[in-house]
């Protein structure tokens, strides 16, 4: 009997895949452990197993189109085998995962008028004075309207039959400065725009922040570190090092300290239940082409600085490919999110579920502050704490900030 081949659930958030290439045709032979299509899940693109033998009788969607979890992509069976039976029992949900450019409509911004000259005048101003089509004026009004650039057909007579005299034209306006014509300002463009359909990934990061932001009420708390003594730090350590030390390395390091003495940061609301976690999984959040992925640092509080420095990268780099797997995202019980690489002072961020918090980290910046009572440069840098009021409280969260910086300004300390 044919087996139905549907869309497995990838990640424990995984609502839906998008087939982005298959690795086989209808006609081919398979077997299990094949190696049958890649998927793009809400996280990374993922290779996708067969666990059914036979041939490939049918492919229910196509390339770039989306698959709910559980939903039919395929049928594997015997050679010629009748499978519409088997289709027509499952329902399918598909959409297309490709960038489609939206019309473009001419537009114009403004509409000319049809005699601009007659638009600045009023009707009872413009009229033919001469029941023959001629023209009435006297020589001398002739002769004033020519030296002040006068239309004369313009300008209501007062004399004898209508006929123009001088006192008509005192107070005619030249056609030099009549009204602009609204041709000459009148801009045509184009309206266009282009839509794309949201990716797996990004859809999964409205679904959850949406989530969060609404669910957990959030508070915030800001710090300024003075951050000399960890520059310092670092430009040692570098001289020394085999991988290279960033700031936010020792971020991660000091904050996996801090979390140390402070577990109740180091937890996750659970409805009935808070859960203080007593090993610490930092998420180190990373910007990619898509949206937002989380690494995890584990066990941040016993490794050095250099191991750390060595997993965010590679974690780096794997992002970037989308070759993250789901045991490098999941576990995080503390989340650090750093712009300051991009010039951000300071930023709030929304908690990255299950965590109880998450640090905002802005850049170092050259500034001016009072050191023992003397007014000197230094480095500084703003953190921002946001916080599950369900689970932390202000007190909590500013103790915690408090030893951080204790941390980082005094960065010896962390070898203790």
């Amino acid at each position: 009997m044919a087996d139905l081949i549907t869309m497995p659930k990838m990640s424990d958030t995984m609502t839906e895949g998008v087939i982005v290439k298959w690795n086989v045709k209808v006609g081919d032979t398979v077997k299990s452990g094949d190696i049958m299509a890649e998927v793009e899940t809400d996280k990374a693109t993922m290779d996708m197993e067969v666990y059914s033998k036979g041939t490939v009788l049918h492919l229910v969607v196509q390339e770039g189109e989306a698959v709910t979890v559980d939903g039919p992509i395929a049928v594997v069976g015997k050679e010629g085998e009748d499978f519409q039976s088997l289709l027509s029992g499952a329902a399918t949900t598909t959409s297309p995962a490709t960038t489609e450019p939206a019309e473009s409509t001419p537009v114009a911004a403004a509409t000319p008028a049809a005699d601009p000259v007659a638009a600045s005048v009023p009707a009872s101003t413009v009229s033919d004075n001469s029941t023959d089509g001629r023209l009435k004026a006297s020589p001398l009004a002739r002769k004033i309207a020519e030296e002040k650039g006068i239309n004369l057909s313009n300008v209501q007579g007062t004399g004898e039959n209508g006929r123009i005299v001088k006192r008509d034209l005192d107070n005619a306006q030249p056609a030099a400065t009549a009204a602009p014509s609204a041709a000459s300002t009148a801009v045509f463009g184009q309206e266009s725009f282009t839509e794309v359909n949201v990716s797996q990934m990004r859809k999964t990061i409205a679904g959850r922040l949406a989530e969060s932001k609404f669910n957990a009420p959030h508070f915030y708390l800001t710090i300024e570190i003075n951050m000399d003594k960890a520059s310092e730090a670092r430009a040692h350590m570098n001289k020394v090092s085999d991988v290279k030390i960033s700031m936010n390395d020792i971020v991660v390091k000091a904050c996996a300290a801090a979390l140390r003495k402070h577990p109740n940061i180091n937890s996750s609301w659970l409805g009935t239940k808070i859960r203080t976690n007593h090993h610490i999984h930092i998420g180190v959040a990373m910007a990619v082409e898509d949206g937002l992925l989380v690494p995890v640092v584990r066990f941040a509080d016993h490794k050095p600085l250099a191991q750390i420095s060595k997993e965010v990268k590679e974690y780096g780099a794997k992002a970037k490919e989308k070759k993250l797997q789901p045991q490098d995202w999941t576990g995080n019980t503390f989340t650090i999110s750093n712009l300051g690489m991009f010039g951000i002072d300071e930023f709030t961020a929304i908690i990255n579920p299950p965590d109880a918090c998450i640090l905002a980290v802005g850049t170092v910046k050259d500034t001016v502050g009072v050191v023992n009572g003397e007014i000197k440069p230094v480095k500084t840098m703003k953190v921002t704490l946001s916080c599950d009021h369900r689970v932390v409280d202000g007190a909590m969260g500013a103790s915690f900030l408090q030893t951080l910086k204790q941390f980082l300004e005094e960065p010896v300390t962390l070898l203790v």
